[in-house]
């Protein structure tokens, strides 16, 4: 679950009450979150990170799902993709959801963890939830580029057809040339790795998962 190479984390903060201000201002965006911390954080895009599966993007949204419209109530985020990419996923709200800012010298990221996967996955190795993202120990976030790294990132995902790429375990990346070599990977097919959120366990919390192409 070791999200980047880029290790360890020295800065980690995190955000009071995230998903109550979510509801409250019916949204939020990667690029405004950034912009409303006192933080010297350039971005010119993002990629969304779901347990290793890597989607570069101009920027996400975090909406509240509207109330009713799932058996729990749910926030999703959606992927300001390049070119025709549809990628978003859906969380249950009703677990311990804290977000985070991540801070090294090259680079940021927004993490999301709940208390089910610190306990499930985490606690027998980190005291806390802050040690284990200093660790870089999170299945779900969206990692903020500037300059060139941008450039590497965006220039990467417009090389293929694919709807995402994937860093393996060992920190090297993994570029499927299309939709169905992607799904071949990870051993599914498009619709149910949507509903079924890529064979997520439930202690993540993650509802669905869309990552496609047209």
């Amino acid at each position: 679950m070791s999200a980047d190479d880029d290790l360890p984390w020295p800065d980690v903060s995190r955000f009071p009450d995230f998903l109550e201000h979510l509801h409250a201002e019916d949204g939020a965006t990667v690029q405004g979150i950034i912009d409303r911390v006192d933080a010297d954080i350039d971005m010119d895009g993002m990629a969304y990170h779901d347990r290793g599966i890597r989607v570069p993007g101009y920027d996400a949204t975090f909406v509240p799902e509207p109330e009713g419209s799932r058996m729990v109530p749910a926030f999703s985020v959606e992927v300001h993709t390049i070119g025709p990419r549809s990628v978003w996923a859906v969380f249950d709200a009703t677990l311990s959801w804290d977000f985070y800012l991540l801070q090294s010298e090259d680079i940021a990221a927004i993490a999301w963890v709940s208390d089910e996967e610190y306990n499930a996955e985490e606690a027998g190795l980190f005291m806390s939830k802050h040690d284990a993202l200093a660790a870089g120990r999170f299945s779900f976030g969206t990692f903020v580029y500037a300059g060139e790294e941008w450039a590497e990132q965006r220039d990467l995902i417009e090389g293929t057809d694919a709807p995402a790429f994937l860093r393996r375990d060992d920190g090297s990346t993994l570029v499927p040339t299309d939709q169905a070599d992607f799904y071949d990977v990870v051993n599914s097919t498009p619709e149910d790795f949507r509903t079924n959120g890529g064979n997520a366990p439930s202690h993540l919390g993650l509802l669905e998962l869309e990552v496609t192409i047209d």
